[in-house]
């Protein structure tokens, strides 16, 4: 293993986002605010409690997960095509590094900086609605594995676009439905039971799921079944990333 290359191009990403602390941090950290704002007060007052969770405190769960799935998708895409787009990329497939390594470094940084997020929107959330933690190692395994696998796909993501527009496409027009129609706002079991149902086959049901029990012991699947599909999609992620450097896509040309 290279940990000097890997190290390099780690601290390079993570230093692209300090140069862009508002976008990356203070944005995501105010969109959080106010959606305590709009849905704890105005929603909240209507909704007291699901489950014997205070509506405010029941969502917190899932705008964490909104967070980490849009920004690790966003960090790694970005990540991994500007250097495709200037050109520098190979530069980097030239030099003495592993395919492996430089996965590790970019995906790294990008689940790096989305925990980060995560984190600090889960203190921002404190000063709104009180929060309990009752399986913290739970809590961190799904908040690792998520932005991982995420990360992961953005990555993906990145090296397939060809434009911008191709590189907003999938965290705009699917990632960010399937969040929040995947019960970050509110229990399945509050849907009809067609819709029940129909919300199985969302894979974002099972991450705020299993990400909801680590917090309140509550979930819509069992949390098991929420950690299956987390590797299951981690372990996809993971086989296509290894075709793409198998094959060459879209970087060797």
């Amino acid at each position: 293993m290279n940990l000097t290359a890997v190290s390099t191009i780690y601290a390079f990403e993570m230093r692209r986002t300090l140069r862009s602390l508002m976008q990356s941090v203070v944005s995501p950290v105010l969109s959080t605010a106010l959606y305590f704002v709009v849905f704890g007060a105005a929603i909240g007052s209507r909704i007291p409690q699901i489950e014997g969770v205070s509506f405010g405190a029941f969502i917190v769960p899932g705008l964490i997960m909104l967070t980490l799935l849009t920004q690790s998708v966003s960090n790694a895409s970005f990540g991994i095509y500007f250097p495709r787009f200037l050109g520098t990329i190979f530069e980097v497939l030239s030099a003495p590094v592993s395919f492996l390594e430089i996965v590790i470094a970019y995906v790294g940084a990008a689940a790096t900086k989305s925990i980060v997020l995560g984190l600090i929107i889960l203190a921002t959330a404190t000063l709104f609605v009180p929060i309990r933690i009752e399986h913290p190692l739970f809590m961190i395994l799904f908040l690792v594995l998520t932005s991982v696998t995420f990360s992961l796909l953005g990555f993906i993501i990145g090296i397939w676009a060809d434009n911008f527009e191709q590189l907003q496409f999938v965290p705009l027009l699917v990632v960010t439905p399937l969040t929040f129609l995947g019960g970050s706002f509110y229990s399945i079991t509050m849907l009809p039971p067609f819709w029940q149902t129909v919300s199985l086959f969302n894979p974002v049901v099972y991450l705020v799921s299993g990400f909801r029990w680590s917090f309140y012991g509550q979930a819509d699947v069992n949390v098991y079944l929420s950690l299956a599909m987390t590797l299951l999609f981690l372990g996809i992620c993971l086989a296509i990333t290894w075709w793409i450097f198998k094959t060459g896509y879209r970087l060797k040309t």
